[in-house]
């Protein structure tokens, strides 16, 4: 069994900084795919960022520049550093592993940014 714990986000101004992590405990033999999702209230889930096994990244447009993706393989954790934080992108953030046959979620952690 695979569970992702997450850990950081919380409230900032606009302008901010915030970092969310996500590690993955349990039994996984390898993570393909590693990537941030995030839904708003009334919005569906959308993609943040991904990052490859191989260290290719992607981002949506609206956090390219702002927000980076980057994984530590050895403790099979996945790390978003969030910059320059806009009130748009308050949302709950999920973390997701996909080992090559899996989907696995995290339970989600609210970031919230005030203007």
């Amino acid at each position: 069994q695979v569970q992702l714990v997450e850990s950081g986000g919380g409230l900032v101004q606009a302008g901010g900084s915030l970092s969310v992590s996500c590690a993955a405990a349990g039994s996984i033999s390898s993570i393909n795919r590693m990537a941030w999702y995030r839904q708003a209230p009334g919005k569906q889930r959308e993609l943040v960022a991904a990052v490859t096994s191989g260290g290719s990244t992607n981002y949506r447009d609206s956090v390219k520049g702002r927000f980076t993706i980057s994984r530590d393989n050895a403790k099979n954790t996945v790390y978003l550093q969030m910059n320059s934080l806009k009130p748009e992108d308050t949302a709950v953030y999920y973390c997701n592993i996909f080992d090559g046959a899996n989907d696995y979620w995290g339970q989600g952690t609210q970031v919230t940014v005030f203007s």
